[in-house]
């Protein structure tokens, strides 16, 4: 199975150039405003892309999705992830969303605790403390990870964790049997720049 993924397009998703794979999958921050009018293109778009499976979830910046559990004029090979999982071909892909109002209400950390523990890809927006997470901020260095998140990556030991959030770093790493990937293609300034990241699960 080949996985592609994106993150962070913030509304510039046309300019990406999709190569060939099996499941395509977003980990949020498809709008740049949290707009109807964003959410709409956006998956319009992601619809019609000729993949076999396509999964998105959403990030903070796109509000226009809080307390939306399930959209129910999706075709029957797309999915919206919302703390919820769906099984592709017997791999378990489980999605946590990033919304402020969980943050500001203190639920987002406990959301952590819920990702179930057969799950084969986890797909949050977050990174994961410490891995694809350094960023620089007035200077100084920053991580933008979480670590109670972290924590449950390692309690769970997904093989697949994708995410985004940082614009800053972009990439593929490895640890402790785990492939985690940051795909944000958009830099810090909203600069389109990168394309997907490819895995093969």
């Amino acid at each position: 199975m080949k996985i592609l993924h994106i993150s962070d397009t913030h509304s510039k998703h046309r300019l990406l150039e999709l190569p060939k794979g099996d499941v395509l999958i977003h980990s949020g921050d498809f709008t740049f405003g949290g707009s109807e009018r964003e959410r709409h293109a956006f998956i319009q778009w992601f619809c019609e892309l000729p993949y076999k499976h396509k999964i998105f979830i959403a990030g903070n910046h796109d509000s226009c999705m809080c307390g939306v559990e399930a959209i129910r004029e999706l075709p029957e090979n797309v999915y919206y992830l919302c703390n919820s999982s769906v099984t592709i071909e017997g791999v378990k892909f489980y999605g946590v969303p990033m919304f402020m109002e969980d943050i500001l209400e203190e639920k987002y950390d406990c959301l952590f605790e819920k990702i179930p523990q057969d799950t084969d890809v986890l797909i949050t927006h977050q990174p994961p403390y410490g891995i694809l997470d350094g960023g620089d901020y007035k200077g100084q260095p920053y991580h933008y990870g979480n670590k109670i998140l972290l924590n449950r990556v390692k309690q769970v030991k997904p093989r697949f964790h994708l995410f985004g959030h940082d614009h800053n770093v972009y990439g593929v790493t490895s640890e402790d049997g785990i492939t985690f990937s940051n795909a944000a293609v958009v830099d810090e300034k909203y600069n389109f720049c990168r394309q997907a990241n490819e895995l093969d699960f």
